[in-house]
């Protein structure tokens, strides 16, 4: 939010910009369409998830070493959510489907840690060949990596954009984030009818049933619409999670704020005032976390759920 003639002009006016000193940059209409900041904001991130992981690709390829904190930075992350989420949640779909027995003990579990296979454990590296400096191509689940890094860092670039006066944050609009869960959607229904075929994609959501013929005639029903539901409402849910979470902290931070103006005229503004900046200070270092916490949360429901749609019930 940003105060001028006491009067609140909040972050979120799509079709502005609000700039120091009480100036703003008005978005113009293109063909009947209203440009609005978010679609701005949307294009700033996304030219920078490109930029940042372009130049990655490039230093890894042919196994070279990454050197310098702010590209080690971005590899870190990308390693983090590769071999603590993807890797151990997906683990391999087709040995879990056919039930092979290959001496790793996978047990049908697509949550199992066995399932995880670092590039920093030696014995994988030389049973494979692949460097330790490699992304991806080690691991039967670094198939569906492109989809969660892209969610990952597109999600956490906008969040992290909120945090610059006088821009806003994209995961603050809602239409943004359902934007977001339909695109989970979308890959969680792709990559398992790539799996079962579309058909065996729903038919794969109700578990397998140990009753009689005819209670499992008329469970199977009542479990199919059950599970299908919940499928809508799980993705549903993450666009109500990122978008009240990084609006809240906005609405926070705007309501501290007010608190400067609401005693601009008052003897109390010199307590006020201080406090309230500290305020400030506290609940935007909270809003960092917040913005790497909401990517992370994001990106490891959606491996959840591609993960479900590959494994049967």
């Amino acid at each position: 939010m940003i105060l001028a003639s006491g009067t609140f002009h909040h972050v979120y006016d799509f079709d502005r910009f609000e700039l120091p000193f009480h100036g703003e940059l008005v978005l113009p209409s293109l063909f009947g369409l209203q440009i609005t900041k978010f679609m701005i904001l949307q294009v700033i991130a996304a030219l920078l998830v490109f930029w940042i992981f372009r130049g990655l690709s490039r230093r890894v390829r042919g196994g070279s070493t990454v050197s310098g904190l702010w590209w080690n930075f971005w590899e870190m992350l990308a390693l983090y959510i590769r071999d603590e989420v993807v890797r151990p949640i997906i683990g391999d779909p087709h040995e879990h489907d056919h039930g092979h027995d290959d001496g790793h003990h996978h047990g049908g579990n697509p949550l199992g840690t066995e399932h995880q296979h670092s590039l920093k454990e030696a014995p994988y590296v030389e049973a494979t060949g692949k460097s330790s400096h490699s992304l991806t191509g080690g691991h039967p689940a670094d198939k569906y990596l492109p989809f969660v890094w892209s969610s990952f860092f597109y999600i956490l670039i906008c969040n992290l954009i909120g945090a610059v006066p006088w821009m806003g944050s994209a995961t603050g609009d809602l239409n943004v984030t359902v934007a977001l869960a339909l695109t989970a959607f979308g890959a969680t229904f792709i990559y398992g009818a790539q799996q079962h075929g579309a058909g065996g994609f729903w038919l794969a959501l109700v578990p397998s049933i140990d009753a009689p013929g005819a209670l499992k005639v008329a469970l199977i029903p009542m479990m199919f619409v059950i599970e299908v539901v919940g499928l809508f409402i799980k993705h549903g849910v993450l666009a109500i999670r990122l978008f009240a979470n990084i609006m809240g902290g906005h609405t926070v931070l705007g309501v501290i704020l007010a608190f400067i103006a609401s005693t601009a005229n008052h003897g109390v503004w010199w307590v006020v005032a201080p406090a309230s900046i500290a305020g400030q200070i506290g609940v935007g270092l909270l809003e960092l976390l917040v913005a790497f916490i909401q990517a992370y949360v994001f990106a490891f429901l959606s491996t959840i759920f591609i993960g479900m749609s590959l494994h049967e019930h």
